[in-house]
């Protein structure tokens, strides 16, 4: 599953490889990456538009582990066996913590689909997103960082975004503990953990999100849904206890101080 600061040449070779297997058969059908949530696709006009970038920020450290869970999450919808790209820094690693294999089997992903490649830099990291981006193969690409990566500015997406648009390849970029700033993303979102429900024996409920679409170049923004994952179904869904579509200062006023994330 991982290949630990792997050097852009070897990324390449790997590239070429998956390329070259066949995988873009996988690719979202009719050019969609789909929650599975029927009311929020139908928003979006059948759900995040593969061959983009889109961006998914959190303000708060702690919401790190959650935005990074949905990104993989969705990013694993994909049908068949294409392998999913996920780009990092050896510093985001420290930070956030490293991918947990059989928990990712437990929500019902494959991580034998995941290639974690950690990048010694920034710099490095950019070069690398820019070779995956126009790997057909995968199913996806996430392209992790944390806090302000200035060297991301509008031409360094504009490069990234035209790659991916070329290959098919939806990117998903992960900006961790960072505020917005200008790009040319298709769809921008905050992810904030919400508490789960726990189930029969107090045992652990499914993760549940608090999505914000903070801007979305297809029409209007400032929606705000509430989704746990349904590991059987692999899909995200309404919770039980919460409407699709949530007002933020509702959204806000029930989260109980000091709740853990989900």
């Amino acid at each position: 599953m991982r290949e630990s600061s792997q050097p852009l040449a070897g990324l390449r070779q790997r590239i070429a490889r998956l390329a070259a297997s066949g995988g873009s058969q996988s690719r979202p059908a009719e050019g969609w990456l789909a929650t599975g949530y029927g009311a929020l696709d139908t928003a979006l006009g059948g759900g995040l538009m593969a061959g983009r970038c889109h961006e998914f920020f959190t303000a708060d450290a702690l919401d790190a582990a959650s935005a990074a869970a949905f990104a993989a999450l969705l990013a694993l919808r994909t049908p068949g066996p294409a392998p999913l790209l996920w780009l990092r820094t050896v510093d985001a690693g420290r930070r956030t913590g490293h991918i947990y294999a059989p928990g990712i089997a437990e929500l019902g992903g494959d991580p034998d689909r995941l290639l974690l490649i950690e990048t010694a830099d920034p710099k490095m990291l950019l070069a690398c997103a820019n070779d995956a981006v126009r790997c057909a193969g995968s199913a996806a690409v996430i392209v992790e960082s944390w806090g302000k990566f200035p060297l991301l500015d509008l031409t360094a997406g504009r490069r990234l975004t035209l790659g991916a648009r070329d290959a098919g390849t939806t990117l998903l970029m992960l900006r961790l503990n960072a505020a917005p700033t200008p790009s040319v993303a298709e769809t921008r979102w905050n992810i904030v953990a919400a508490p789960s429900h726990a189930l029969a024996a107090d045992a652990p409920g499914a993760p549940v999100f608090d999505l914000e679409l903070l801007r979305w170049r297809g029409g209007p923004a400032g929606t705000h849904w509430r989704l746990d994952w349904d590991k059987d179904e692999q899909a995200f869904r309404d919770t039980a206890l919460s409407g699709a579509v949530l007002p933020l200062a509702a959204r806000r006023a029930i989260h109980p101080l000091g709740a853990e994330a989900a």
